[in-house]
């Protein structure tokens, strides 16, 4: 996929200087919350990586766009904001990391 996502796309969110892993969830969805703890842990653990979650229902324009049919769903974004990996549902910890190492060059 050569979509390339901007702050604007994000509401004004800032992308991560190497990766970003952005995030689609909505009020109700228990998964969600599992995902934004996990996501936020590997940010936390990663030099320039962001972590963006977006309300999927505030952002339907972008949500069509990206093709994004439940939440939660995880794109991970290289330093340009291309998208490199996609997922739906709750991911794991070693799961972000692997994913993550395909969108920092080394």
């Amino acid at each position: 996929m050569d979509t390339a996502l901007n702050p604007d796309d994000l509401g004004g969110a800032e992308l991560g200087e190497k990766a970003t892993l952005l995030q689609f969830s909505s009020a109700f969805c228990a998964p969600c919350r599992a995902t934004r703890r996990v996501l936020g842990e590997v940010a936390d653990m990663v030099d320039g990586v962001a972590h963006i979650e977006l309300d999927a229902e505030a952002h339907l324009d972008l949500v069509r766009r990206l093709n994004v049919i439940r939440t939660p769903t995880v794109l991970v974004l290289d330093g340009a904001g291309r998208i490199v990996r996609r997922a739906s549902g709750a991911p794991r910890k070693p799961d972000v990391i692997a994913a993550l190492g395909e969108a920092i060059p080394t």
